[in-house]
């Protein structure tokens, strides 16, 4: 009887150094701006965390903010609470600002590394096209009461520092880790990963108590459509289809028959106005870029030495600088973006759309149409009968409503089948 009892002992003991053994971490690392990317890369994060029954999921976070939407996913994502989740701002010197913040405050255990900052959650008007109307100023202060609440109703909800949410949504405050903690906007300060485990250990979240501290950590990156996905949903991806679409629709114009400039201008144009309807994008920015191509096409058929190329060039510039004026931080492209495209887009119109809408009316240089309207000498007497003259090296009949002597000059002003129709040429 004590043999078996032994033996049982030792079994239970087994089987509990293996579920030891067997406990295991997620991890997802978030570094740039919050997009929907991000939203899918957390919500699928979120449901293998729960497949794999891991002790929890640990967000290393380090964003400038992102999208309201897609922030607004994660945020819902989190309130499952289907596994724990913990947000770690790291490393040393990354932030958890704007979107980031609502982020971070959602999580069932939020930490800091020393040397980290969260807040400026402050929300911005997404859109619009930039003018201070009373109309703007009403929907800033409809968007600004929204974030408030609805951080504050996050604190709450996690039990964190509810007056400072309100803070710093209201007034952008931003609070260093040491800050954070002081004032319970965050539950304690990890100087890495290993020693972030250590401090989760024994916590109880969700009704269950976490075995970290010899938990197997497994990253979970994201999948290359996420990764495409994340490159492809930017304000440089953005201006590069509307470039493609540009230069695509006015090259197919300016060279009928190309068919290929023209397709993927369309494409272009098709995922651009895709991409809009969730980036927030300037009115007047894309007014003034469109301004500016108008521009440079009444400056081919205008001799304005360039003037109008000169205000294409300034208007293309300021239209690329105010295009994401107005979007979250994250979402600015940067000035060296603005001037590259604003050069490779004057040299297309001066050096390609130029030579081709000037080749669309240049006379024929070469078959029958090189005739019209040159003089020659009539042959032989030349009426409505007929008569001949003598053009391009060859005889041609020709005919004229108008009688004309041999030798006197005529005109070719048109062509039926192998007869010239002319006139005399005073």
């Amino acid at each position: 009887m004590k043999r078996w009892h032994f033996m049982a002992m030792a079994g239970l003991l087994l089987l509990g150094a293996a579920a030891a053994q067997a406990a295991q971490v997620g991890l997802i690392k978030i570094d740039g701006a919050i997009g929907p990317a991000t939203a899918n890369y957390v919500a699928r994060a979120v449901d293998l965390a729960v497949a794999q029954n891991d002790e929890c999921l640990i967000i290393q976070l380090d964003t400038p903010g992102g999208l309201l939407t897609s922030m607004q996913k994660i945020v819902e994502k989190l309130f499952e609470d289907r596994v724990p989740v913990v947000v770690f701002v790291a490393p040393s010197g990354a932030m958890a600002t704007s979107a980031g913040c609502y982020i971070a405050m959602s999580a069932n255990i939020t930490a800091m590394a020393p040397g980290t900052t969260m807040g400026a959650a402050h929300v911005v008007t997404l859109g619009g096209s930039g003018s201070e109307t009373n109309v703007d100023d009403v929907m800033k202060q409809k968007l600004e009461k929204v974030g408030v609440g609805y951080l504050a109703t996050i604190a709450k909800h996690r039990n964190r520092n509810e007056e400072w949410a309100r803070t710093a949504a209201r007034e952008s405050d931003s609070k260093t880790a040491d800050e954070a903690l002081d004032i319970g906007a965050i539950d304690f300060i990890a100087k890495d990963l290993p020693d972030l485990l250590q401090q989760l250990d024994g916590r109880e979240m969700n009704r269950k108590t976490l075995r970290t501290a010899d938990a197997q950590v497994v990253e979970m990156p994201m999948t290359p459509s996420e990764h495409l996905f994340q490159l492809f949903w930017s304000p440089e991806v953005m201006m590069l289809l509307m470039l493609v679409a540009i230069y695509g629709i006015i090259a197919e114009m300016s060279h009928p028959g190309a068919i290929f400039p023209g397709v993927a201008g369309a494409l272009a144009l098709i995922l651009l106005l895709y991409m809009s309807a969730t980036l927030p994008v300037n009115v007047a920015g894309i007014a003034l870029i469109l301004l500016a191509v108008a521009l440079f096409i009444i400056d081919i058929f205008s001799p304005t030495h360039g003037v109008l190329t000169g205000g294409g060039i300034v208007a293309f510039f300021l239209g690329a600088l105010m295009l994401f004026n107005h979007a979250p931080t994250g979402y600015h492209l940067s000035v060296s973006w603005i001037i590259s495209a604003t050069l490779v887009t004057t040299a297309f119109f001066v050096f390609v759309v130029s030579k081709g809408i000037r080749a669309q009316f240049k006379p024929a240089q070469t078959g029958l149409e090189t005739m019209l309207g040159r003089t020659v000498n009539a042959l032989s007497r030349i009426d409505a009968q007929g008569g001949r003259v003598f053009i391009e090296g060859e005889n041609w009949n020709a005919v004229s409503e108008m009688p004309v002597e041999a030798g006197q000059p005529v005109e070719v002003t048109g062509i039926e089948g192998l007869t010239l129709k002319v006139k005399p040429k005073n």
